[in-house]
């Protein structure tokens, strides 16, 4: 039997992959959910997992900006043609990082309501209100606003993906699913 083991570059990463699976109602028992702490570990964690089994299978979650990094693990792994997209490989890339697609999914009304529901939003009105944020678009705010604070961050994506409607489901993440799912 083969065994199917996601990486993700952090926890805020693996717990909006959680959060995604209970919306969808899908089960992740026969799944391995790795935390990389920090995309820079995807080549000594990928070697070891290949060296571990011929029957793993590995799949991903990755940012734009670690395209082509995740691309050459890949590649000299032997995962991956060096000219191929990651996601013939099962690693998917979301566009700027994963808190960025589910604000871009959610909408901006439904991650203020997000951050409303977690006593958040008063201070979010209170960063929104610094100079540094005045002129910036309110997702630009969200955005940055997630990474403020102890904790935040590992929380943010998943409490968007618990509010956000099934069909607006960020890309990056259903395709991820998906792709454990069908092994």
């Amino acid at each position: 039997m083969t065994r199917t083991v996601v990486l993700f570059e952090g926890a805020s990463d693996r717990l909006a992959f959680e959060a995604a699976s209970r919306r969808l109602d899908v089960g992740l028992d026969a799944l391995d959910l790795v935390d990389l702490d920090g995309i820079t570990n995807l080549r000594a964690v990928l070697r070891d997992l290949l060296a571990q089994a011929d029957d793993v299978r590995v799949l991903g979650l990755y940012d734009a900006a670690e395209g082509a990094y995740v691309r050459r693990v890949l590649s000299d792994l032997g995962v991956l043609d060096s000219a191929a997209d990651p996601e013939h490989a099962g690693f998917f890339g979301c566009e700027r990082d994963l808190e960025d697609e589910a604000i871009a999914a959610a909408g901006p009304e439904l991650v203020v309501e997000t951050l409303d529901a977690r006593g958040e939003l008063a201070r979010f009105r209170v960063f929104q209100g610094q100079p540094a944020q005045r002129e910036r678009a309110v997702e630009d705010q969200l955005h940055r606003f997630a990474g403020t604070a102890a904790g935040r961050k590992a929380r943010f994506a998943a409490d968007v993906i618990d509010a956000i409607p099934l069909d607006r489901m960020p890309r990056p993440l259903v395709a991820l699913l998906d792709a454990a799912l069908a092994g």
